[in-house]
């Protein structure tokens, strides 16, 4: 199933009456599974092409944990992420645009998209103060006081030069009474209008503008949230104020309720999910995108990912397993150092093991996104799903005893 790459904009008015502005990024679903709602596609930026579903390893200030660019290069990484509340407060919006932007400074020719610090700023519990103009808040650096309109957002992210930037949004707290998270949501919606005129001002037609949904754990306002961000005419958009403390039942539920509410023709992103069963689940309710800091983190704890489920490479027992990590999804880590060497490598406290086992971590997400995206294009996604996590889940439940 082929459908027509559909474009951002285009020159006509959108159903809000705004004027569209043309954005370089072009995205075409190429196959939907159809057995569910899983779609294989391909996002073009001026930076490049990416296949989706695709996973986007975190460099929040510039720098994916313990990876170099080459690393990433290695890996096919084709987008990554920055942050632009971390990038503006250090090395500073005059550094970056002096550098042309955070691809001249990283060193990085491939894509960069781009959180507005929304979240950041909002999990700056006692350091900040909301308005209906932006929010004020202290450096977590220094203490020194910034004020953050939608605007500011916009233009430290165009300073940042990503291909990819996001609204400044309210991340609403978990739990939030229903009557918090309206509010909350029709704040977003406020900023996403005036993130939207900005962006336009700046004519940024290279660099792609998403919305970004809230609405909670309550259907009618997540409903009500992805119908008035569509209307809005986004090239892409994000779901948001997910796996901040919810339940995985309850995150499955909003993905459930908003991804048949945006547009067929544009990108979908779930934002901050990134466990290879949430992973999976929300590819097949449709979403295109994901990114998460726990295969980065994990890694440096010395929890790592395989096709037979999570194992803890500080645990005694490896120490003389001699077998591959991973045998049957070979990466320059998991098919030739044992697991002995990578436990010894971490009891011993050495750099290698932090690099090794984030090279692997990052290689299984960027694995898992490429077979699934082959399973959809032969429309056997849902087989795919249920014999990796079968393997998985059970690799899991030897380990811990169960």
């Amino acid at each position: 199933m082929r459908r027509p790459c559909g474009k951002c904009y285009t020159p006509a008015l959108n159903r809000s009456g705004i004027p569209g502005m043309r954005c370089e990024m072009t995205f075409e679903v190429e196959a939907v599974d159809p057995h569910c709602g899983a779609r294989a596609g391909r996002l073009r930026t001026p930076h490049g092409e990416i296949l989706t579903p695709v996973f986007m390893p975190v460099g929040t200030q510039g720098s994916v944990k313990a990876l170099s660019q080459e690393d990433l290069a290695a890996l096919n990484a084709r987008i990554i992420l920055g942050n632009a509340y971390h990038l503006y407060l250090r090395p500073g919006t005059e550094t970056l645009e002096m550098a042309g932007g955070l691809h001249g400074i990283m060193g990085w020719d491939r894509s960069i998209l781009t959180d507005s610090g929304g979240f950041q700023v909002f999990s700056l519990d006692g350091l900040t103060k909301v308005s209906n103009d932006g929010v004020q808040f202290q450096s977590h650096l220094d203490g020194s006081r910034h004020f953050f309109t939608p605007e500011k957002a916009i233009d430290v992210q165009h300073s940042i030069g990503s291909d990819i930037m996001m609204c400044f949004d309210e991340c609403t707290k978990y739990p939030a009474t229903r009557e918090h998270a309206e509010h909350s949501m029709n704040m977003t919606h406020a900023w996403a209008k005036r993130c939207r005129a900005h962006w336009e001002s700046l004519g940024a037609s290279h660099q792609a503008l998403f919305g970004i949904v809230q609405g909670s754990v309550y259907e009618d306002l997540r409903q009500e949230s992805a119908r008035a961000l569509v209307d809005l005419d986004f090239p892409g958009y994000a779901i948001g104020g997910v796996s901040v403390g919810e339940s995985k039942a309850e995150m499955r539920k909003v993905v459930d309720w908003v991804a048949p509410l945006l547009p067929e023709h544009k990108p979908r992103y779930l934002m901050g999910v990134g466990p290879p069963e949430d992973f999976l689940d929300s590819i097949a309710m449709g979403i295109d995108m994901f990114d998460c800091v726990m295969p980065t983190r994990n890694a440096r704890n010395g929890s790592l990912f395989t096709t037979q489920g999570k194992i803890n490479i500080k645990n005694a027992r490896f120490a003389r397993d001699f077998t591959p990590l991973d045998p049957m999804w070979p990466c320059p880590v998991g098919g030739h150092y044992t697991r002995a060497y990578m436990h010894h490598l971490y009891r011993a406290g050495e750099i290698l093991a932090l690099r090794l086992n984030t090279l692997h971590n990052v290689n299984f997400m960027l694995s898992l996104a490429v077979h699934a995206r082959e399973a959809i294009l032969k429309g056997a996604f849902l087989d795919f799903k249920r014999a990796f996590l079968g393997a998985f889940q059970s690799g899991e439940e030897q380990a811990s005893g169960v």
